[in-house]
């Protein structure tokens, strides 16, 4: 077996880690030796885990973001790979992220294999920078309409679920969409339901698998 990839995850974002952790847990070639709920956090963890390869860093975290942890760690972790993952296509966000020292950009509504393959090229010593502008909203309701078509999902529960993959908390999608929180936690149940899903963490790795 080649030899493995020891990885570390950044993001503030609970069930976004856990379906991170199922999709990279999968692969023989990973290791994933710490999570970290913002930059601080994972600069002492990287004192703790000197044999890192590479860091998934969200731009977006309480405390220290992304952009400023990336200056120190390569600063006192040089040899550590950074691949940031994010929800933003924003070109000027990317730039930024590469000017900083990023080996990487991707959005965290890339595919399986577009998220495995990045990891093992910047790791190998590649750039991968592969960003395209965001699409509009119904461009990409569009999209996810063709695949979940299959699934019998209402107008709203595939408009919940893109706000879900933007990472959204409930509160922050009922407010969006003016609903209750209760309303927005009902649809959410009906959706994993629906798509045979069985926690929260399934259901961003479905979104992640699936890129929906």
């Amino acid at each position: 077996m080649s030899q493995q990839i020891h990885l570390m995850i950044a993001d503030d974002h609970p069930l976004f880690v856990e379906g991170l952790k199922m999709i990279l847990s999968s692969e023989p070639l990973f290791v994933i030796n710490g999570i970290a709920n913002d930059g601080k956090q994972l600069l002492y963890l990287l004192t703790q885990q000197p044999q890192t390869d590479l860091i998934l860093l969200d731009v977006n975290m309480p405390h220290l973001n992304g952009l400023d942890t990336i200056k120190y760690i390569k600063q006192s972790f040089g040899s550590v790979k950074v691949l940031m993952l994010s929800a933003y296509s924003d070109h000027k966000l990317v730039e930024e992220a590469r000017v900083a020292g990023a080996d990487g950009y991707i959005l965290k509504n890339s595919s399986r294999e577009a998220l495995v393959g990045a990891i093992k090229r910047v790791h190998g010593g590649l750039q991968v920078f592969e960003v395209e502008p965001a699409n509009g909203q119904e461009e990409l309701f569009r999209k996810m309409d063709v695949f979940l078509r299959k699934y019998d999902l209402t107008k709203r529960e595939k408009e919940i679920l893109y706000y879900l993959k933007q990472t959204l908390t409930n509160q922050q999608i009922a407010e969006k969409l003016h609903l209750s929180i209760y309303t927005v936690e009902t649809h959410r149940k009906n959706i994993m339901q629906k798509l045979q899903l069985n926690s929260p963490a399934a259901l961003v790795k479905f979104m992640i698998e699936f890129n929906i």
